[in-house]
């Protein structure tokens, strides 16, 4: 089976030096295969060199030579520095044919040998990188875009993908093993001649030849690890967004944000492409996920900004018609590519301002000029512009105050909201400073004390200690996490009590009789999903409630937070089970269920965290439940199991109806759970289980079993006799094997055997792995329990306030 495709952009900042070279060589030894494909830009300041060295014809053709001295001096250096023997002497010679080429140059240059000029920066870095790949193992071959990506000239070009795909297929099928180095930046026209992709067009080359090559990922490598809340450089506590969705992404490129170009992501929009943003300098630093799924947002999660922002003013002549010539000005720009960042209309004084960056501007005005509008069009210089992007922001009451505010002392021109409702932007004049107001605006919508409500769902034995913990800890919660936490639902089967201003958990208790109606479903979830006073809403579900994991779907549609004690949707069929973590991560929310096994014990995200480490979990075996390790460590024969398992429920040890401990289910259901962690697909009719629990006493009311539950007794008697005999004690184990063959059930371990020997209530996991095979990794401690119970879900609030 072929291995699937994925691109490596590498941006001139990645290839700025040898030992940049060196580390771009590291990566692809890491991170791609041997069919993946490769996009550079121009090494370092290479562009900017070749863009001087055609200013300077016109005006000094010396200082042009000059210019090109320094050029070559930068190549050459790279190649001696990097390539040995021949190939190095290949490089140079051609390098110097090249620049000797460039040399004859003079003034004035056509727009096509501009851009033939300056394709050179990206001919060299492929041409120099595939031989360093070579020379390092790794079989590779340069190859110019210009040979197959057809795109005709303009302000911004697009490519033809019906002319592009079959000359780029031709490319892939002659070098099916290899690694292609491709040149970013550049295309041709039908007639031959070079075409400049404009602004970021290694990104957009990037982005189209992967789509054109249909591969599975592309990874857009520069010196900051993606897109964080703003830039880094001007906010030093910015935060990296480790997920953005394909339409924030997409408002965030058109405002002309730096890491982004909005061409690049229409490739991506267009196709199943999985796009990253990484950091090459450090690797693991993170990275930006660009999410191709469109869901609910609820306010701002980036500020933006941008010098040089000129202003094209399009004055109507009085008598048209105002809105339909916007209405067709507007189509027309946005056929040609031309989109302004902000528009500023008004109708009465038949006037539109549109803006953009210095790079368009000119293209755009010369456009509008050919449309031979009825308009007087001037070009304003002297602008800077300023945005929040993020889905919901134009809704968002608290920020819009906050992006107002901060700008009501500042030379505002204009303030917009975009169509879509992603951005708020201002446009100012020059005199603005920038940078104080991109920190003043992060600090307002960001750093303010974030509010999340908590919903908890189940106010029996776990639920009401869950109540008194985090009334103990939430002013220490609070503290910790620098965010405010309310409790603002209590739900159960048949009622529910909803209050937005907080609910105190140290009396919930008492008054919830008073203050709950009547539970008719989902009217308590849709009042959690239409919140707008908290940021985030997490449910805390500590039922056993089949009907509750069945909303889990819906809890996910509405935008929330989910963190289980019940093992019902965990341990549910596989189809659903996908659904519902897929339901949560394609809208960047969390489902944690730590608590679902060995109650306050690490030991979901202790398996988890081997797989994802590189580890293989190949058997896990143990003693899963609680109240099965109680039951069979008391179980000496002195007193009859049917009267250990009352005491045991009197005691809250068990499930609210204990035969869902003694049945088998509970610890079947934690054995899927672990299993699916350690990346297993493993169905629930897979697992052998068995009940303790006689065919009779199923269909009874709980007061009639605990009144018949004596009939455990005869099969378990005759069993530990026969456990005795040998010297053995029984215990109830689950395993699962390297096979994925799975059975929980009642076994005879000899007393010094290590799942033999806890203290009651405990639980034990033994995990072999690749690590762990000869020496099992074990963990045990309290396995049962409200109060431990109750812990595990304080922890999974304290992991996912961490993940927020």
């Amino acid at each position: 089976m072929t291995e699937a495709r994925h691109l490596h952009k590498f941006g001139g900042s990645s290839l700025a030096n040898p030992e940049c070279y060196l580390r771009v060589v590291d990566i692809l030894k890491q991170y791609s295969h041997t069919n993946d494909l490769i996009v550079v830009s121009a090494a370092g300041k290479t562009t900017n060199n070749l863009i001087q060295f055609t200013e300077e014809l016109a005006l000094d053709k010396e200082a042009a030579q000059t210019t090109l001295n320094t050029i070559k001096e930068f190549q050459s250096s790279l190649i001696q520095n990097l390539i040995d023997g021949e190939s190095a002497q290949v490089l140079l010679a051609q390098l110097d044919d090249e620049l000797n080429l460039l040399s004859e140059f003079s003034a004035p240059l056509s727009s096509f040998e501009y851009a033939g000029i300056l394709a050179h920066g990206e001919v060299w870095s492929s041409r120099l990188l595939a031989s360093l790949l070579n020379q390092h193992g790794l079989v590779a071959v340069a190859k110019d875009s210009r040979t197959f990506l057809r795109a005709p000239a303009g302000t911004q070009p697009e490519i033809e993908k019906a002319k592009s795909y079959p000359l780029i297929k031709e490319i892939l099928a002659q070098h099916a093993h290899q690694r292609i180095v491709f040149t970013g930046f550049i295309a041709q026209n039908d007639e031959g001649k070079t075409v400049l992709l404009g602004r970021n067009g290694s990104d957009y080359s990037a982005t189209i030849i992967g789509a054109l090559s249909e591969v599975e990922r592309v990874t857009i490598w520069s010196d900051v690890a993606g897109v964080y809340s703003a830039d880094p450089r001007i906010v030093d506590d910015a935060c990296l967004l480790p997920l953005l969705r394909l339409d924030e992404a997409s408002e965030l490129a058109r405002l002309a944000a730096p890491v982004l170009h909005s061409r690049t992501l229409q490739p991506v929009a267009q196709s199943a492409i999985d796009l990253h943003l990484r950091c090459s300098y450090q690797p693991e630093s993170g990275s930006t996920h660009i999410e191709r799924v469109l869901a609910s947002g609820r306010g701002a999660k980036i500020i933006t900004s941008l010098n040089n922002v000129i202003l094209l003013e399009l004055t109507f002549e009085k008598g048209h018609d105002f809105n339909r010539l916007l209405a067709s000005v507007t189509e027309q720009l946005q056929k040609a590519q031309l989109t302004p960042l902000a528009t500023d209309a008004h109708a009465d004084q038949q006037r539109v301002r549109l803006a953009y960056t210095s790079e368009i501007a000119n293209g755009a005005f010369e456009y509008l000029k050919a449309l031979n509008i009825d308009s007087d069009i001037q070009l304003k210089e002297g602008y800077s512009l300023i945005a929040a992007v993020g889905a919901g922001v134009t809704n968002n009451a608290q920020h819009c105050f906050g992006f107002y505010q901060q700008l009501k002392s500042a030379p505002v021109e204009f303030i917009t909201e975009s169509q879509t409702g992603l951005s708020l932007v201002s446009v100012l004049r020059h005199s603005a400073p920038l940078c104080a107001l991109v920190k003043g605006i992060h600090r307002q919508l960001f750093q303010a004390q974030r509010r999340v409500g908590l919903a908890l769902c189940g106010k029996g034995n776990i639920g009401s200690s869950w109540l008194s913990l985090f009334g103990e800890q939430k002013a220490e919660l609070e503290k910790r996490r620098g965010m405010n936490f309310e409790l603002i639902a209590i739900i159960d089967s048949q009622s529910y009590w909803y209050d937005e201003n907080g609910i105190d958990a140290t009396t919930a208790d008492i008054h919830f009789k008073d203050k709950a109606i009547a539970n008719n479903g989902d009217e308590w979830l849709l009042k959690l999903g239409n919140t707008e006073k908290f940021d985030d809403v997490i449910v805390l579900d500590v039922t056993a409630s089949q009907d509750l994991s069945n909303q889990y779907l819906d809890i996910a549609q509405q935008g929330l937070h989910l963190i289980s004690a019940n093992k019902i949707a965990g341990s549910s069929p596989g189809d659903y089970y996908y659904q519902v973590k897929e339901s949560f991560e394609k809208i960047n929310r969390h489902w944690l269920y730590n608590a679902t096994v060995g109650a306050g014990l690490p030991i979901n995200h202790t398996v988890k965290d081997l797989r994802e480490s590189g580890d293989e979990v190949i058997a896990l075996s143990g003693i899963f439940s609680g109240t099965l390790s109680w039951l069979f460590q008391q179980y000496d024969g002195s007193i009859p199991f049917s009267q250990l398992v009352e005491l045991a429920w009197q005691q809250g040890l068990t499930e609210p109806d204990p035969r869902s401990d003694l049945d088998g289910s509970d610890v079947m259901r934690k054995l899927i759970i672990l299993a699916r962690e350690a990346g297993q697909e493993i169905e629930p009719d897979s697992v052998s289980v068995e009940s303790l629990v006689p065919d009779a006493l199923i269909p009874l009311s709980l007061d009639d079993f605990l009144d018949n539950c004596q009939q455990l007794d005869e099969l378990l008697s005759e069993r530990l006799h026969e456990a005795q005999r040998d010297g053995k004690v029984l215990r109830y184990v689950a395993r699962l094997d390297k096979s994925g063959k799975a059975r929980v059930g009642v076994e005879a371990l000899p007393q010094e055997h290590a799942l033999a020997n806890l203290l009651p209530c405990d639980n034990i996991f033994a995990i072999e792995s690749k690590w762990y095979k000869d020496n099992p990794l074990v963990i045990r401690g309290p396995g049962a329990g409200r109060e431990v119970t109750a812990g595990a879900i304080q922890s999974d609030i304290n992991l996912l306030s961490s993940l927020l």
